[in-house]
């Protein structure tokens, strides 16, 4: 084979490898963070006015409360964002199902945060807080009575966890209610998230206080529960949207916490935050130029796009292609 027709085919074969790194396989879905068929089936349901199968999901969760907290999560998502007439359905079908209730409740969290707008306090109008602050109130009063029909289940004091960032609750009243939470579920992943960002420094705490509570409850749960990836979420929240962390990502700081969310994500197996976990990592690997971890775990999410850092962004799609073909070119060319 001559050199000019070797050089040919190299070419191609770079073109190949580049368009594989910028487009995975499928479109991306914005709506999830990795597959969940029967999560999936439930959602295309409710799109389509039929409340049943959302039902059906709910209590098929039965007592696993992370599942059930992921779940009510994207029903109320779609209720707030696509209509709302299936939920209604529900609620008048069944006015006392436990459920449905607490969908309800979650679904105002939602509504509230779509009145608001995710821009900063500065360019929110004075409508929009009041429509955020209705909303909020009101979700509390339908997950406290949620939280007294769900005995046990830590869904409906996660949700209240929110309602506390918006509506300014005091550290005290936060404290007691996070105590309720735990425990109902020590190590609830949703309920620990919630409290992070309600202990950020653009929320109601700061640096300090985010990356205490943060190392506490990751210090004293099981592997597999992913709460060690709380650290990793608070120095993202705290260093990484503060500003230029260029050069930092590689500290041995940085990278032990990199390493012990990959040690609790080996062990989380079956956990419904899973595909979320492995989007952060995904992220912080490729910032470390650790291309060939970064790239195990596009892989097993590739397809999906709604996690963080990519759904912080008004670009997310764009840039998770983008992170996602630095790995496959990382990996290529430094073998690492």
């Amino acid at each position: 084979m001559s050199i000019p027709i070797l050089y040919t085919a190299a070419a191609v074969v770079v073109l190949c490898l580049l368009l594989a790194a910028l487009i995975p396989p499928r479109p991306l879905n914005g709506r999830l963070a990795g597959p969940d068929p029967q999560l999936q089936l439930a959602l295309k349901a409710v799109r389509g006015g039929a409340w049943e199968p959302a039902a059906d999901l709910m209590e098929a969760a039965g007592t696993d409360w992370e599942r059930r907290t992921h779940y009510a999560g994207h029903l109320a998502y779609s209720a707030a964002y696509d209509g709302d007439g299936w939920l209604k359905a529900w609620q008048a079908a069944a006015p006392d199902d436990p459920d449905a209730m607490l969908v309800a409740g979650c679904t105002r969290v939602k509504r509230a945060w779509r009145l608001r707008g995710f821009r900063s306090a500065s360019v929110t109008s004075r409508e929009q807080f009041a429509g955020f602050h209705q909303e909020l109130a009101a979700a509390r009063v339908e997950l406290a009575d949620a939280a007294r029909r769900c005995p046990g289940d830590p869904t409906p004091l996660a949700g209240l966890v929110t309602v506390g960032r918006g509506l300014a609750f005091s550290k005290d009243e936060m404290g007691a209610l996070l105590a309720e939470a735990e425990a109902a579920s020590p190590h609830h992943f949703g309920t620990h998230y919630a409290a992070l960002l309600y202990f950020c420094s653009k929320w109601r705490g700061s640096r300090a206080e985010v990356e205490e509570f943060a190392a506490r409850a990751a210090r004293q749960a099981p592997r597999g529960s992913l709460l060690a990836l709380l650290p990793l979420l608070a120095w993202y929240e705290e260093v990484d949207l503060g500003g230029d962390p260029a050069g930092l990502f590689g500290t041995p700081h940085v990278v032990a916490l990199v390493d012990a969310a990959l040690e609790d994500v080996g062990a989380a197996e079956g956990h419904p935050n899973l595909p979320e976990a492995r989007h952060l990592l995904a992220y912080f690997l490729v910032r470390q130029s650790r291309y060939r971890a970064a790239l195990e775990q596009f892989r097993q999410v590739d397809g999906y796009a709604n996690a963080i850092p990519w759904s912080y962004r008004p670009w997310g799609k764009l840039s998770y292609r983008l992170h996602r073909a630095r790995a496959v070119w990382g990996a290529l060319l430094t073998r690492r």
